[in-house]
């Protein structure tokens, strides 16, 4: 039986580090940095940094998919992560630069094996294509890992078009068939910018892919959606951030992470997160 370690971090964890061979994944958009954000803007980024931190310390995850992370910001992650940590992923623009989705991953606990990043049209290996109404490119970053015990597994990290309902079920296709040629069990997760019951949703469920926190054995935090906007997480927030997983996967703790610190939010997303096994 997998035990949750004791974490030992000034900031109260939702999660926190766990013990092998149980793996610690967090899904969590960020938000980009914009220029010309004044300082008294919840969206400022110097403002935010600190508090991601925190909330990363708290929880020491194992793989960690971001997504609108700029190359300042997923450099400042790298830095807080610290050297333990490494990450894949490129910028969505077909000069590697812009928003991405970059997978971070702990080196000590996780090898990875090889990794991948498409964009999300009608020509996936060629970078900075769009297609199917999306009016700027968008991409999911494929990672595949092995624990150190030997087991292997895939994880994908999207980040869906937030204007085109038929770029999302598109993508959802090439996601599925994605996730059926990656190592399973496979992980696919990120923000869908669309909610449970939804076309995009439906056809990830129909690919054999499951909600890990309906999966979960356990539930924590609080129930409230995935987007506040910065305020106060509600319950009635929509819920367009996802872990989704092949069913053989064991899901031992799932959450919405709703943290606070002195009443601010580290980002206009909550993170979710999901204690997994491998079989």
């Amino acid at each position: 039986m997998t035990v949750l370690a004791p974490h030992l971090q000034n900031d109260a964890a939702v999660i926190g580090p766990v013990a092998p061979p149980a793996v610690h994944i967090m899904s969590w958009n960020i938000r980009r940095t914009i220029a010309g954000t004044r300082k008294n803007s919840p969206d400022f980024w110097p403002t935010r940094r600190p508090l991601v931190e925190r909330l990363l310390r708290a929880e020491a995850p194992t793989i960690i998919g971001v997504q609108e992370a700029m190359l300042r910001q997923a450099d400042d992650l790298t830095e807080m992560l610290g050297s333990d940590y490494r990450r894949v992923g490129r910028g969505r623009r077909a000069d590697g630069r812009g928003e991405g989705c970059p997978v971070f991953y702990d080196t000590s606990r996780v090898e990875l094996t090889a990794w991948s990043q498409f964009a999300l049209s009608p020509t996936p290996t060629v970078a900075g294509s769009r297609g199917w109404g999306n009016m700027v490119p968008r991409v999911v970053v494929q990672a595949k890992f092995r624990t150190l015990a030997g087991a292997r597994f895939g994880l994908l990290n999207v980040h869906l078009d937030h204007l085109s309902r038929r770029s999302r079920r598109r993508s959802a296709d090439l996601l599925a068939s994605l996730a059926q040629r990656s190592p399973r069990p496979a992980i696919v997760m990120g923000d869908f910018n669309d909610v449970p019951g939804s076309a995009t949703y439906r056809a990830l469920q129909g690919a054999g892919l499951v909600d890990t926190l309906e999966r979960a054995r356990e539930r924590r935090g609080r129930d409230v959606g995935t987007y506040s906007g910065y305020k106060a997480p509600k319950a009635n927030d929509p819920r367009i951030d996802w872990m989704l997983a092949t069913p053989e996967l064991q899901v031992l703790v799932a959450a919405i992470n709703s943290s606070r610190f002195e009443g601010r939010a580290p980002s206009d997303h909550e993170p979710i997160q999901s204690v997994i096994e491998i079989p």
